[in-house]
């Protein structure tokens, strides 16, 4: 096994940091440690919860997030944490202890995230929650999910972007995030830990594209898009999605999801994002990228 390597990721939570992993660390599931009587089964845990400003720990397949207390800036101290972890697991330390709670039922943790878009924010769970991107922009079209249609009973919801591991939520400017929030996170965590159904078992995405069908141009440009834009946007609590290509006006037209839908910024990282990107690696078959705000 090769020598673990530790980068820092900031995220849109000023108080937790990902320190991400350039191999797997646990047996790919994912634990929460909230204070240090918690941490029996990892000693790395126990070592991070010594340092004074940690809050809380998610350790997960690949990173390990901590929040910290409001004592000291991330930029003070993150070096001091990655080290430590880095030195930690290339001694060859056992992450997670092996027991027999192990198969017992993993708690669930959701943390919020702020998006470039004020009206959105994401909850990020320690969980898988669906193979595929959906949305669902009101209560009708809530048939295919028993977690959207709960979460439309809350008056403040307007639209609901669930993607592998977070939900993004778009809220009505009536209520602002601080007096929702916790309501949110609370009703996510005790629902994803009854074991409730997020999508019914039988439903099949339809997103009309057919890529078999497609030119080779749109395959191009649905690849890039694969590889260099969604995983950014992602981390926004957003998603592009392939609508069409124009040859003849050598024109892409994306559909805007979660909180890229209605962004003030939205214009800007197109144009300066997703068309650069596609002139410059498709040079002479794209012009202009259009947006659609569904």
């Amino acid at each position: 096994m090769g020598k673990y390597k530790v980068s820092i990721n900031k995220t849109k939570n000023k108080f937790i940091i990902k320190f991400e992993i350039n191999q797997f660390i646990t047996n790919h599931k994912s634990y929460e440690f909230n204070n240090i009587d918690e941490t029996s089964n990892s000693q790395l845990a126990k070592e991070l919860f010594y340092l004074p400003f940690v809050k809380k720990i998610y350790i997960a397949s690949n990173f390990i997030a901590i929040e910290r207390f409001n004592i000291v800036e991330w930029e003070d101290v993150q070096d001091e944490v990655s080290e430590k972890i880095e030195n930690y697991l290339n001694q060859g330390n056992n992450v997670i202890l092996n027991s027999n709670n192990d198969n017992k039922k993993n708690p669930i943790s959701i943390y919020s995230e702020s998006t470039p878009n004020p009206a959105v924010l994401k909850f990020v769970a320690n969980k898988k929650l669906v193979d595929f991107q959906v949305e669902f922009y009101s209560i009708d079209e809530c048939k295919n999910s028993p977690l959207a249609l709960k979460l439309f009973n809350f008056p403040f919801v307007k639209s609901i972007f669930i993607n592998e591991n977070f939900i993004s939520i778009t809220k009505y400017e009536i209520s602002s995030w601080d007096e929702i929030t916790q309501i949110i996170r609370k009703f996510l965590k005790e629902y994803l830990e009854g074991n409730n159904k997020i999508l019914v078992e039988d439903y099949k995405k339809e997103d009309g594209i057919e890529r078999e069908s497609l030119d080779e141009i749109s395959k191009e440009i649905i690849a890039i898009l694969d590889e260099y834009i969604k995983p950014a946007v992602a981390s926004d609590g957003g998603n592009i999605m392939f609508k069409s290509y124009n040859k003849s006006t050598k024109s892409v037209s994306v559909i805007l999801q979660g909180a890229c839908s209605g962004c003030p910024s939205s214009t800007v990282t197109l144009k300066n994002g997703i068309e650069s990107m596609l002139k410059q690696m498709l040079k002479g078959k794209v012009d202009v990228v259009e947006a659609i705000n569904e």
